[in-house]
């Protein structure tokens, strides 16, 4: 009789399985025992993992800023602004949450305060955006607007921007709607100079920034999952963008001789000396400092657009000081990454300060930023992972090898 037993899940006979669990009515087999627990335990961790995607760990600015100074060196400023700017719209958030539990007359509407960065390339506008998405554990998606054109016209839509921080979290709405999207060059989307007019529309200027608004404004969006111009007949997805918050970054070339024009700091009249020269450099400088809005409408940029950007800041020119702490201070400092990566081959990399000295050296004649330094840095490493196998437990990299390597750049 104990043999005719048999699996009420399955079919299985006893004696084609390990055992059997029996229960008042039926029996189960430890096959469907652990296909039931893999099922379990599969949804469960669905479900924990949208709710730990769903939520946001809320800093105080001051830790926002001590976070950030792992990452990026300097931009005390530019730090201290994103820290408050991204505590309050998060804190909005929290504060919209709450409100839906009291009554409709105690209700008050907190505006949120999008980013604009302002910066030459390879400052850190970018690795900024990215430090405070890492630090809050929220959705995170990078768009350039140099791509973007007005509906009709080869290009991106405005809406592609939310499709990428939509499929960054694999379509989860709730947990899109508190992202954070990194809108990179946006200057490039500033209108033609009246100076220099285009002999034809301006599709990826004035047009865009208008169709921008709404998307910053926060209202909700219908956007296409696939991106709108190659898939035509896709369902649409609507999405809030009223929690959502946008930092903007761009190097606004010419925008510092907008801004001299204006304080009238500095004067070309009489013969230009070297002094005046570095004087005036030193003092470009520092005329971010001095940036307004009216200056961005000098600019290029509307002055809708602009209102949807209510907190500005700049970042400073790299010097060769800031250079070398990019080198070697961060976290993820580029020597670092590569003696780690030496370390996996059981070598110990070290390096001189004169060698890193003319690798910065480089880096500022080439003008790109911290950018420049991976450049140079590639290049100096290049040989020596190429014949790793040769390299016996220590490499010691001087002024002399470096100027070997980098003596064609």
């Amino acid at each position: 009789m104990e043999n005719l037993l048999i699996c009420n899940f399955c079919g299985r006979k006893k004696n084609e399985i390990t055992f059997l669990i029996s229960g008042i009515n039926g029996h189960i087999c430890n096959f469907c025992i652990e296909k039931t627990y893999s099922i379990i335990h599969r949804k469960f961790s669905i479900i924990e993992q949208k709710k730990e995607n769903n939520q946001f760990f809320l800093k105080k600015p001051k830790e926002i800023k001590t976070f950030l100074d792992q990452y990026v060196v300097g931009q005390n400023e530019a730090k201290k602004v994103i820290s408050v700017a991204v505590y309050n719209h998060y804190k909005r958030i929290q504060f919209i949450q709450n409100q839906k539990k009291e009554k409709e007359i105690e209700k008050i509407e907190i505006e949120k305060s999008n980013i604009l960065l302002i910066g030459n390339t390879g400052t850190g506008k970018t690795l900024l955006a990215k430090s405070i998405s890492k630090l809050l554990k929220i959705p995170f998606t990078i768009a350039d607007a140099t791509t973007l054109t007005e509906a009709g016209y080869v290009g991106e839509d405005v809406e592609s921007i939310l499709s990428r921080l939509l499929q960054s979290v694999n379509y989860d709405i709730h947990s899109a709607e508190k992202g954070i999207v990194f809108i990179d060059e946006i200057d490039k989307i500033s209108k033609k100079s009246n100076n220099n007019p285009s002999i034809t529309r301006d599709v990826s200027g004035e047009g865009v920034q208008q169709a921008l608004l709404k998307i910053l404004e926060g209202s909700i969006i219908n956007v296409p999952p696939q991106g709108g111009r190659k898939h035509p007949d896709q369902k649409m997805i609507p999405l809030n963008t009223e929690n959502i918050l946008f930092i903007a970054g761009g190097t606004f070339d010419g925008i510092e001789k907008i801004i001299s024009d204006r304080i009238n700091q500095f004067s070309d009249i009489g013969y230009i000396t070297q002094a005046k020269e570095k004087i005036k450099k030193e003092k470009n400088e520092t005329y971010l400092k001095n940036i307004t809005a009216n200056d961005l409408k000098k600019f290029g940029l509307i002055p809708e657009l602009i209102g949807r950007f209510p907190v500005i800041t700049y970042l400073n020119p790299l010097d060769k000081i800031m250079l070398k702490k990019i080198l070697i201070e961060p976290k993820n400092a580029l020597i670092k990454q590569y003696q780690k990566l030496f370390y996996m081959d059981k070598i110990s990399m070290n390096i001189t300060d004169e060698a890193l000295d003319i690798i910065i050296d480089k880096t500022i004649q080439l003008g790109l930023g911290a950018r420049g330094l991976r450049s140079f840095c590639e290049k100096l490493f290049l040989d020596y992972m190429f014949n790793i196998e040769n390299i016996k437990n220590i490499l010691n990299i001087d002024k002399n090898m470096v100027k070997e390597k980098l003596s064609c750049s």
